[in-house]
């Protein structure tokens, strides 16, 4: 068997380099050899055709074949290109493979674009019904909403969500916007709906629970509660697991953030001690509230992703804890509250 496989081996480089068909371009071709070799009283024929095809170059390099092809090299469609790009930026290298696995563009991310498409209309309702005077905020009209916030209305508890609706003005929404559509979509691509459904809404419950005991006295509007509750998930999520992921978009991602919540920080506490012209002052704690709870219960859904999150005990956790700190503030509420 050995002497069989050091003949064809040998034959093949010769008749290589001394066959006179043989192209520059390395076709594929068989050698017919027909080689007599005596064991004992048998005489075998060997057919070099009948084994496998032995491709080689003049140089005696052998090519790769199609099968031989990275996987990597075949073409892949618009939905596949889109979810290995948001694997990129959303999973750590060890969780990508499985995402893809079973990444698809259905259901698509109807939640953030529901909430975002509510939002929008709640502000064009209120901007025709009372025309915008300032590119900064609305009329006081906004502050007479059934919807908003307002430490005198706080006895009614739809109040705590449904201020995320309302905002205070063109660069409000537009900011909240944006920004919840680019890390929102993205998320909810990865860990579906009712995982970023219930990270948001815990940021905007969290965020009016942390201004009616902070800042009693102030209104609240606008969905930065749920907005911050979404970057802080993604940016504990992209801290953590750093170094799995791509270095230059770690950095991008996280710088990104840092810029946005410091413009909007900035934004928001302009709007609470300098500017007069809404009429009523705006409570910026809701920004600490969503991120806090961002940074607790995001973290624990974003980052399990393809485990069974009652199985984890950081679950647990921050369920508990966040549970614990909204009976506080219901208690606080009734009976310690100084707002009227």
């Amino acid at each position: 068997m050995y002497l069989k496989s050091f003949i064809l081996r040998a034959t093949s480089i010769v008749n290589v380099y001394n066959h006179p068909i043989v192209p520059n371009c390395g076709h594929y071709f068989h050698l017919v050899v027909h080689v007599r070799i005596r064991t004992g009283a048998v005489m075998e024929d060997i057919d070099v055709e009948q084994e496998e095809p032995f491709p080689v170059d003049r140089d005696g390099r052998r090519f790769r074949g199609e099968e031989d092809q990275p996987d990597n090299d075949r073409e892949m469609g618009c939905c596949e290109k889109f979810h290995h790009s948001m694997s990129r930026w959303m999973l750590p290298e060890e969780l990508r493979e499985k995402y893809l696995e079973r990444a698809n563009c259905f259901p698509p991310p109807i939640f953030i674009i529901l909430i975002s498409i509510a939002e929008l209309a709640v502000f064009i309702y209120y901007a025709v019904w009372k025309p915008q005077k300032q590119w900064v905020t609305l009329d006081e009209g906004i502050w007479n909403s059934p919807l908003s916030y307002k430490p005198e209305s706080r006895k009614e508890a739809w109040r705590f969500l449904s201020y995320m609706f309302v905002h205070a003005g063109v660069q409000h929404i537009v900011g909240n916007l944006v920004m919840q559509l680019l890390v929102g979509i993205p998320l909810e691509l990865v860990h579906k709906g009712f995982e970023v459904g219930m990270v948001y809404l815990s940021g905007v419950l969290a965020g009016s629970l942390a201004s009616s005991i902070f800042d009693p006295f102030s209104a609240l509007v606008g969905a930065s509660g749920g907005v911050y509750a979404l970057l802080g998930g993604y940016f504990m999520n992209a801290v953590v697991n750093f170094r799995e992921m791509i270095p230059l978009l770690g950095i991008f991602r996280i710088l990104a953030i840092v810029i946005f919540v410091g413009s909007d920080f900035g934004f928001a506490f302009y709007r609470r001690f300098v500017s007069q012209e809404a009429g009523m002052q705006v409570s910026f704690v809701a920004h600490f509230g969503g991120i806090v709870a961002g940074m607790t219960i995001g973290y624990v859904f974003f980052s399990a992703y393809n485990q069974k999150l009652l199985k984890d005990p950081r679950f647990w956790l921050c369920i508990v804890g966040y549970i614990l700190c909204v009976v506080f503030a219901v208690v606080f509420n009734i009976f310690l509250s100084p707002a009227p």
